[in-house]
């Protein structure tokens, strides 16, 4: 579409009362909030729109509920690890306390608290359904019927993020499934649950409501939990769950779902013929963008389209537009996105003060770089999974002269103290060429808090040579670099 195309259709509001601001946001989740942030400090005018709770998936529907459902069920895991304390953990969660303070968690559902937080910064807060009417220009559709205009004197931010996606497939519709949202909101614990993918929301909610006392079955249609990490990682989760009573099918690929008259069990049909019965089923099969309806039609985009940026989160073609956060489709990950967000504002606030590459300024370059090579993440399965940078296959589909050094983690003095009968593993990953750290995956009781050491690794890259020099503290866990730099020293690894 022209820009004299894009103006016209523009032109259809122009006798509306018009509201102005610097720089209007759409999505006041977290992604969006951290946009507000940064260009309020930097003096600009915002608005931001939101049609559901402010704070939006991650607080609701997401990571705050699922941690919330999750913690009780790794704390009792350890508690039973723990000489003192093995003889009185083995009892039932009180699973309407843990879903109470789920509850509680997401503050029932109510966002007074983040109202509160968007006023606060001097950000204006409109409630509605915002879409795009031409270039810097949004409408919203509040819910009372009223109607506003919003015009950006700088930049839109999409910032709307991503929902759960169902696959086509017969009965699916009728059959009530759960998806990410009814599976970290439900109120009540099925007496079996059916999880139809073994990627991070299926590892996780299997994890959470087989410690709430689900039984569970989770289909996997690839060859195992957590496919995007490297293989132990999944192999030691999928252990774990199967130990725990669940049933874990690979290779199984769901062709129909049925249940009559949406109530009663429900049962999964399976590739062959054979199915598995539930009282729910939670489908974890992938995510897509919330941009079928924000009006990217009327700027040249695609209705319903991932929306590709440069590294300063801009839309490819268009100076005024930016898409932070799972919109970009670059890692659809909360703290990723936030990353993107204090980045886009202030490439925002850059361009807005006359800086036209909006490239550099007081927090250094604003690209998003870490979203190509440094993208941490922790899966709170029990045990954790976590991981950062490139795994060995994906260093080697890119090209890399590397080198993979493993670790049994129970050669770890810290691992022995952190819980009796420790079961993990690490990996790093070594550019040969340039003798730095490209990735790490670690899997195992309390692992979560080793990643951050790795990421700056990965991101700072940081020499082995320097290593050496990071000094872990003992006895403790992080007791794991010295091992695999050791390992590493000695030509340990694959080449």
């Amino acid at each position: 579409m022209t820009r004299a195309a894009e103006h016209e259709q523009a032109s259809g509001h122009e006798h509306e009362p018009t509201q102005e601001y610097d720089v209007v946001v759409l999505g006041a989740g977290p992604v969006g909030e951290n946009v507000v942030d940064r260009v309020r400090a930097a003096g600009l005018s915002v608005a931001v729109v939101e049609g559901e709770l402010v704070g939006g998936e991650c607080s609701y529907w997401a990571c705050m509920p699922s941690k919330a459902l999750l913690r009780p069920a790794i704390v009792r895991s350890e508690a039973r690890r723990t000489p003192g304390l093995r003889g009185h953990a083995y009892g039932p969660l009180d699973a309407q306390e843990v879903l109470a303070h789920r509850d509680s968690v997401v503050g029932d559902w109510k966002d007074d608290g983040q109202v509160e937080w968007v006023q606060s910064t001097g950000a204006h807060l409109y409630r509605g359904h915002g879409r795009l009417h031409g270039p810097r220009r949004v409408t919203v559709q509040g819910p009372e019927g009223d109607r506003h205009v919003l015009a950006a004197r700088h930049a839109v931010a999409v910032c709307t993020g991503s929902r759960a996606v169902l696959p086509d497939l017969p009965g699916l519709p009728g059959a009530r499934p759960w998806t990410s949202r009814e599976a970290t909101s439900s109120g009540r614990v099925p007496e079996r649950l059916v999880v139809v993918g073994g990627g991070v929301v299926g590892a996780e909610m299997a994890t959470a409501w087989q410690a709430l006392g689900s039984r569970v079955t989770v289909l996997v249609r690839g060859e195992g939990l957590l496919p995007r990490m490297e293989p132990f990682a999944g192999e030691h989760v999928a252990a774990a769950l199967t130990e725990r009573g669940a049933d874990i099918r690979t290779g199984a690929t769901v062709t129909a779902v049925v249940r009559d008259g949406g109530t009663g069990p429900v049962t999964v049909v399976l590739e062959g013929g054979d199915h598995v019965e539930g009282d729910e089923v939670l489908f974890a099969t992938g995510r897509q963008p919330r941009t079928e309806d924000i009006g990217l039609e009327t700027v040249g985009l695609e209705p319903g389209s991932w929306l590709s940026v440069d590294d300063s989160l801009r839309v490819e073609g268009h100076d005024w537009l930016y898409a932070v956060g799972d919109v970009n489709r670059r890692a659809l990950l909360t703290h990723q996105g936030k990353y993107q967000a204090r980045i886009a504002g202030a490439a925002i606030a850059a361009r807005a003060a006359g800086n036209g590459s909006g490239d550099s300024g007081p927090w250094g370059p604003h690209t998003a770089t870490a979203d190509h090579a440094a993208v941490p993440q922790v899966v709170f399965t029990d045990p954790e999974a976590a991981s950062v940078g490139l795994t060995l296959a994906a260093a080697e589909a890119a090209g890399h002269r590397v080198r993979a050094v493993d670790l049994d983690l129970t050669a770890v003095a810290g691992a022995g103290l952190y819980a009796q009968g420790y079961r993990g593993h690490a990996r790093m990953i070594v550019d040969l060429d340039r003798e730095t750290v490209l990735g790490a995956t670690f899997v195992g009781p309390g692992i979560g808090e080793l990643l951050h050491s790795a990421t700056i690794a990965v991101t700072g890259e940081v020499p082995i040579a320097r290593l050496w020099h990071a000094v872990p503290a003992y006895p403790t866990l992080s007791e794991a670099w010295l091992r695999l730099l050791e390992a590493y020293r000695d030509g340990a690894g694959t080449p």
